[in-house]
């Protein structure tokens, strides 16, 4: 039976699943692997189901590797240096498909406490400070009717289009590194960056964090912005120039933020925490037991597929074996 670690606490389903088929160690703490800790993993384990924070870079490889193959809980991979694991021979999958929705949810629900400026009452509330209702309290953006940005139309960006659209009968352009034959809504794509930031009064983040992504929105991009739109990130924390983010928020470039996710995550930047019209949630993106059961799940069925000498479901591009760059 191939000996598995497991990183981080998984729902009671998932390690279940796990140990039917493995030789389960389900590490106790939800903190991220320390870089000893990934050394003897990959030493001593034949496979590791390992999740966002375990840093899985070069330095980390033992010069004798036992591990062949890191099953990753998430669909976002960019802790780990996957052209290293190849290097290694490890197979490297993630959990895409099952994070779509929830993900999509909590796009909108950012978008809505933002514009609508929920954060805000609800601090009001919880303070003693509501004075009773009043005809220009906290007023915000109708949101209804609106033009929504989206940057990377994948399965998570079509599923925050698809609610926006359909929900809220707003307007959907958007900007994608390739040409999208079919975007699942009435949306048009535009060539330039520049162009969605300036087109959208919500733009929504959801692309996938590499180095062609990180600071995608930095200054320049946030510029493009008009000063009542209000930018949205349930991607990757890095793929916004955090400190570009708050000094165009301080001079009121945009109106505000909702973030879900941070530069140096879970660093929280004292400006940003400051601020009434940015939106910070704890990287809620797929945190409902059912998805995340689905996510680990998903990992498991990677792991068995693996061992069985069978074709993985969710190889991270490019394939093991493949040249493709």
């Amino acid at each position: 039976m191939p000996s598995l670690l497991i990183t981080r606490p998984l729902p009671e389903k998932v390690v279940a699943a796990a140990e039917a088929r493995f030789d389960v160690t389900l590490r106790s703490e939800n903190t991220p692997l320390s870089k000893a800790e990934m050394t003897a993993a990959l030493a001593e384990y034949d496979a590791v189901l390992p999740t966002l924070g375990d840093a899985f870079s070069a330095d980390v490889y033992p010069d004798e590797v036992r591990c062949r193959i890191l099953a990753n809980f998430g669909v976002g991979f960019n802790h780990i240096d996957v052209a290293a694991a190849r290097a290694a021979g490890l197979e490297v999958t993630n959990t895409p498909g099952a994070v779509t929705d929830a993900t999509a949810d909590i796009a909108m629900t950012l978008i809505l406490m933002t514009c609508r400026r929920a954060g805000e009452g609800e601090r009001m509330v919880r303070a003693g400070k509501w004075p009773g209702w009043n005809p220009t309290q906290l007023l915000g953006m109708h949101v209804s009717g609106k033009t929504l940005g989206v940057v990377g139309m994948g399965r998570i960006g079509k599923a925050i289009a698809l609610r926006a659209q359909a929900g809220f009968g707003m307007r959907v352009v958007f900007h994608n590194r390739s040409k999208v034959a079919e975007a699942g809504v009435e949306a048009e794509q535009l060539e330039r960056l520049e162009d969605v930031m300036a087109a959208a009064d919500v733009v929504v983040l959801a692309v996938p964090a590499t180095p062609q992504t990180h600071h995608l929105i930095d200054a320049a991009a946030l510029s493009a912005m008009r000063p009542e739109s209000y930018l949205v990130n349930i991607a990757r924390g890095d793929i916004v120039d955090e400190a570009a983010l708050i000094a165009a928020l301080q001079k009121g470039e945009i109106a505000g933020a909702g973030l879900d996710v941070y530069e140096f995550e879970p660093k929280v930047p004292e400006a940003l925490r400051a601020m009434e019209n940015v939106t910070l949630l704890p990287h809620l993106g797929t945190s409902a037991l059912e998805v995340r059961e689905q996510m680990g799940l998903m990992a498991v069925d990677n792991l068995i597929a693996f061992f069985d000498g069978k074709p993985v479901p969710n190889p991270v591009c490019p394939p093991l074996g493949s040249d493709t760059i």
